[in-house]
C-alpha cells in the first residue's frame, strides 16, 4: 500500500510537468527563460486555499520528491539525458496535433521530422540528433496553449493538490492532452481510463524522477531567492503561459 500511494503522489505530481526536453544546454536556456519572463498582475481570487495548497506540495517536494531524486541521480547524467529525450521524442503526437490546430503547418513539418529523425538516426530518441545535427527546433505546445491562440482566457490561478501552479483553462486541458500522450499508452494500448492506475502510471514516475534529477538545486535557489516564493511562482507561471502563447 505505501508504494501504491508514493507512485500515486509522484504521478499526480508531474501531469502538469509533461513538456520539458533535455540537452546539454537545458539548464542554461531555462534560466534563459526565466530570466526573460516579466512581472505581472495576476488574477488570484482564490489566494487562500492557493497558499495552503502551495505550502503543502512544498513539503511533497522537500520531503518526496526531491529525495528520490537526488538517490536516482547517481545514474550517469548522460543516461539521464538520453531517457528524457525519450520521453520528450513520445510526446510528438502532442505537439503535432496542438500546433496544427493553431495553424502552425511549418512547425508541424519540423516536429514530424524531428520525430522522424531522432526514432531512426537517434536511435528511437535516446539522441536527439535533429537538434545537434540538422538544427531543426522544437515547438513544444499543449492543448492549454492551443485554448489561449483561440482566445479562451486564462481564469483564476489554481494551484493543484500535487501538481502545483496552474489557472482553470490549463487545468481544463490536460484531459485532451493525455488522449495523445504515448506515455501513458506505454503498456495498455487501448484508449480507455486506464483500470490499474499504479501500473499505468509507472512510466510517469520515472520520467518524473528523471526529469527532476536532472535539476536538482534549482528549485531550491528560486525559493531561496524569493521574498515571497508563492507570488514569484504564481507570477512566473502565468506569465510564461502567455508568452508560450505569443509564441
Amino acid at each position: 500500500m505505501t508504494i501504491k500511494v508514493v507512485y500515486i503522489l509522484i504521478f499526480s505530481f508531474v501531469l502538469f510537468n509533461n513538456y520539458c526536453y533535455a540537452d546539454d544546454e537545458m539548464d542554461e536556456s531555462f534560466l534563459e527563460e526565466f530570466e526573460s519572463v516579466e512581472s505581472i498582475k495576476s488574477y488570484d481570487p482564490l489566494e487562500g486555499y492557493n497558499r495552503i495548497m502551495f505550502a503543502f506540495n512544498d513539503k511533497a517536494y522537500v520531503y518526496l520528491i526531491n529525495p528520490i531524486s537526488k538517490t536516482y541521480s547517481i545514474l550517469s547524467k548522460n543516461v539521464r539525458l538520453g531517457i528524457a529525450n525519450v520521453f520528450d521524442n513520445l510526446l510528438y503526437p502532442v505537439r503535432v496535433v496542438n500546433n496544427l490546430l493553431q495553424w502552425k503547418i511549418a512547425h508541424s513539418y519540423e516536429e514530424t521530422k524531428r520525430f522522424l529523425i531522432n526514432s531512426s538516426i537517434g536511435v528511437l530518441g535516446v539522441f536527439d540528433i535533429a537538434s545537434s545535427e540538422f538544427n531543426i527546433s522544437r515547438h513544444h505546445e499543449d492543448f492549454g496553449q492551443t485554448l489561449g491562440y483561440w482566445g479562451i482566457g486564462a481564469g483564476p490561478h489554481i494551484v493543484l493538490p500535487l501538481i502545483g501552479p496552474s489557472n482553470l483553462r490549463d487545468a481544463l486541458s490536460i484531459f485532451g492532452d493525455y488522449y495523445l500522450d504515448p506515455n501513458v499508452r506505454l503498456g495498455n494500448l487501448e484508449y480507455k481510463i486506464p483500470q490499474n492506475f499504479v501500473e499505468e502510471s509507472s512510466m510517469y514516475v520515472i520520467k518524473t524522477i528523471n526529469k527532476n534529477s536532472l535539476f536538482i538545486g534549482l528549485y531550491d535557489s528560486f525559493k531561496k531567492d524569493s521574498v515571497d516564493f508563492y507570488t514569484f511562482s504564481r507570477d512566473f507561471y502565468e506569465r510564461k503561459r502567455i508568452n508560450d502563447i505569443k509564441e
